[in-house]
Order: C-alpha cells, then structure tokens, then sequence
C-alpha cells in the first residue's frame, strides 16, 4: 500500500514541475497523509500543502505545488468543496452520509471529513464529484435530504469533547508520555509499543525511547487516543518535566 502511494506522489511530483500547475492525492486517511509528510523532504523536488478543508481536517489531501507559487498563495477554496445536507425529521450518523455518497459512485477518496450535527451535515469533496453530490444526495438512510453547496469558511468547527491532563516525566520519551497519559505502567506502556500497539502520529512508533514532540497524536489499542500540547510545561521540585496532554472523549 504504502509503495503504491510513494510511486503515485512521485508521479504527482514531477508532473507539478513538469506542468507548472498543482497536483494533488485524493484525500488521505491520516496515515497515509503522515506518511507522505515524511516522504516528501527526500522524495519530492517541489513544496508540499497538506488540506482537507478545514483545520486539524482528518482526511487531508497533499497538494504538489509547482516552483512558482509559495504556501502562502495556495488558497485551499481553489482546490476543495464543501456542501450542506440538511436532513428532514433525521439524525443521520457518519456511516449513513457515507453510504449515500458511496451508493452513488463516488470513491472514498474522493471525499474528505463528514461533521455532523443533528440534522445537518458537512462534508467536503474534490471539485470533480461536487455536481453528481449536490444531484444525488437527496436521500440519506431512511430520510429524505436537501443539499446546497457552501464555502469552506462557513463549516463550523467540530464540537470535540477534550480531557486535559498534565504529568511529569525524567525525559520525554515515547513510553513514559504513554504511562502518563493512559494511566498505565511504564512497563505496560513500553511492552504495547514493543507488541505495535502504540501509534504516533497515525503510525505505528516501536521505538520506546522515541523523543515526543508536542502536537504529536499518540493512541494506545484499547485505551484511547490523545495529542500532547506541551512537553516542557514547567519543572518540578525534583527535577522532573511537566507534560501537557488532551485525550479524546
């Protein structure tokens, strides 16, 4: 899988240079987007956006911008959609919206994170599918649908439900940020990073000594899934490191 998406940029790459235009992937499950973010300081000649239409987007797609143009002229509204359903007397959930789209032909790929709230939902999608969506999603589930296209500027920021925690450590290691954020022993935290239970940033990390940053996304199989905010939030008396964390809810 992961060859197959490094020979595609490749060719994604070079046609950037070739032809002077952005390229772009479909949108990409966060694995294969950190995957690419890894790849692309060795493996690509011209500068990288990685957008899904709104910030901290789930499923982004990377963008291969040509010589000329810098990220900071790269305007994502130019390149990706989004539409609103509004569904009648509904509350549709994520796999109802996403078989809808699907029952219609349309690649997973070629759409991006769908929100949802009560009767509403956003989803984003490439231009080339944006018609046949607002055409056919008249329907979702058992409910009928209306659909209308809006910028990406209009999207509401998801509601997220987010655990702060804090805790100290000797040393930012990838073990002892596990340990402290699941509440589980240093050595359950490493033993799961050894087994690949242990992700960071969407991969699987099994280097237990592995320094964490902050921003960095880690999870643990079967406990949870958290971003770290501060890896050097301040010292305790005894000398040991403050960290900053969120977990999912």
């Amino acid at each position: 899988m992961d060859d197959e998406l490094l020979r595609r940029a490749e060719d994604l790459s070079r046609r950037a240079g070739r032809t002077g235009s952005v390229t772009h992937t479909g949108f990409l499950t966060p694995a294969e987007a950190e995957t690419l973010r890894l790849w692309a300081p060795r493996g690509c000649d011209c500068v990288t956006v990685f957008e899904g239409g709104r910030a901290e987007a789930e499923r982004r797609c990377c963008f291969f911008l040509p010589d000329w143009m810098d990220p900071e002229d790269f305007d994502p509204s130019d390149e990706l959609r989004a539409i609103e359903l509004t569904v009648r007397f509904g509350a549709p959930g994520h796999r109802d919206v996403l078989g809808a789209a699907l029952a219609l032909g349309i690649e997973r790929e070629w759409l991006g994170d769908i929100l949802i709230d009560g009767e509403r939902v956003w989803l984003f999608c490439l231009p080339s599918v944006e018609r046949h969506l607002l055409d056919g999603l008249d329907h979702v589930g058992r409910w009928g649908a209306k659909t209308r296209a809006v910028p990406l500027s209009e999207v509401p920021a998801p509601k997220r439900e987010l655990r702060p925690v804090r805790f100290t450590v000797r040393s930012p290691r990838l073990d002892a940020v596990i340990s402290g954020i699941f509440r589980v022993s240093r050595g359950t935290a490493a033993e799961a990073i050894s087994e690949g239970l242990v992700q960071r940033n969407y991969l699987p990390c099994l280097k237990p000594d592995a320094q964490v940053q902050p921003g960095d996304v880690l999870s643990l199989r079967g406990k949870g899934k958290a971003r770290v905010l501060d890896t050097d939030a301040g010292e305790s008396r005894s000398g040991r490191q403050f960290i900053d964390a969120e977990i999912y809810q």
